[in-house]
């Protein structure tokens, strides 16, 4: 949200406004905001036609906490999570050769949104995502094989959002819906 701070009277951008709903709601989660100021500061962001308006529905919340990044890498072998783990803010898988498996079914989901950066070399991925998450690859690159992910028709709403980015070079990235 660097063009409101820059100059308060231009035009706001989507991801701005994104980034702003997401703020928003990261403050409510840890229990900066109440919920009926979300609600009003929500209802200003949305119908915001320029940045002043984003910046005053942004004042008074603590700085933002850019989260950690954790990083699993290896340069040989598989990479595998499973079962309930804690999956981070910031999530960066390295791997020159192998496979990854990353289970996010039953993994404790503390964020609204999760980023995942793939930089794989050879080896495919697989990632299986919650029921209700919403997946966003507009991010990733992959370099031989294409991207295997079809898009839940029916999901309910509330369930984070899982973003992909990142390089894939000689191996396939196959996303799934947990069934349960």
């Amino acid at each position: 949200m660097t063009s409101p701070a820059q100059d308060p009277a231009s035009p706001f951008g989507e991801d701005d406004r994104d980034a702003a709903v997401r703020r928003l709601q990261e403050a409510y989660v840890q229990g900066h905001i109440t919920h009926e100021e979300m609600d009003e500061r929500l209802h200003r962001v949305l119908t915001a036609e320029a940045g002043d308006a984003i910046v005053s529905a942004m004042a008074s919340l603590p700085p933002q906490d850019a989260g950690t990044t954790s990083t699993i890498a290896a340069a040989a072998g598989r990479i595998r999570r499973g079962g309930p783990w804690r999956v981070p803010r910031f999530l960066k898988v390295e791997s020159a050769h192998g496979r990854v498996r990353l289970d996010l079914s039953r993994a404790v989901i503390e964020h609204p949104v999760i980023d995942i950066e793939l930089q794989l070399g050879t080896g495919g991925a697989r990632i299986t995502v919650p029921r209700d998450a919403v997946v966003d690859v507009e991010g990733l690159r992959t370099g031989w094989k294409d991207l295997l992910y079809k898009a839940r028709r029916h999901s309910r709403p509330g369930g984070p959002k899982i973003r992909i980015s990142g390089t894939m070079g000689y191996g396939r990235l196959r996303i799934r819906h947990a069934r349960r």
